[in-house]
């Protein structure tokens, strides 16, 4: 049997990002559970801000092709969010964006967020461990672009402390409770093949 493909992404990429971090660890545990793992930066998907008279005057930027080509390529999405103000960083919402505007082939509206599952975390060095951002992420996936997010989530509050030298999570409970959102994620992704 095939195995479920799983696109793994932050929406910070900052040098030295929790959840750059903590990407990376949902990846290393996806593949442990039987999961095909592309992981990507968003920084290799260089767009504009978006705009509605420059996608109406130049039409899509090719980087928000590819990454609605890359995210139709997998049958599940996992996404970490720093908080900004309470909210999904820019860099994350404008890729959203973009990707939510390419038509292709007389594609559907959001043809990229339908048919596919995701699953959200985020990390931060405050007590809410991001937990706004998450918020706000949801019902930009769930709201604005009708993809179904599974109900579980992580938030790593103290991420400044909250990985060991591996970059793995100290915290059992929190460790766990990451692997657990990562398993149903693949379990929804293969009901999606």
């Amino acid at each position: 049997m095939a195995l479920p493909k799983i696109l793994v992404f932050s929406g910070s990429t900052r040098a030295g990002s929790y959840n750059v971090k903590l990407a990376a660890l949902a990846a290393k545990e996806l593949t442990l559970i039987d999961a095909e793992v592309t992981r990507i930066s968003l920084a290799d998907y260089p767009l504009p801000i978006y705009e509605a008279d420059f996608n109406a005057r130049s039409g899509e930027p090719a980087n928000a092709v590819k990454l609605k080509h890359m995210i139709m390529a997998h049958h599940g999405v996992f996404i970490t969010s720093p908080e900004y103000s309470a909210s999904v960083t820019p860099l994350l919402k404008n890729a959203i964006d973009w990707v939510s505007r390419v038509r292709e082939r007389g594609d559907p509206a959001y043809a990229a967020f339908k048919g596919r599952v995701f699953a959200i975390a985020a990390a931060s060095p405050g007590l809410g461990g991001g937990l706004q951002s998450l918020v706000a992420l949801r019902q930009i996936l769930e709201l604005g672009c009708g993809a179904l997010v599974i109900p579980e989530q992580v938030a790593v509050p103290r991420a400044d402390m909250a990985f060991d030298e591996m970059d793995n999570l100290i915290d059992s409970g929190l460790a766990n409770l990451l692997r657990a959102q990562l398993a149903r994620l693949v379990e929804i992704a293969q009901l999606m093949m």
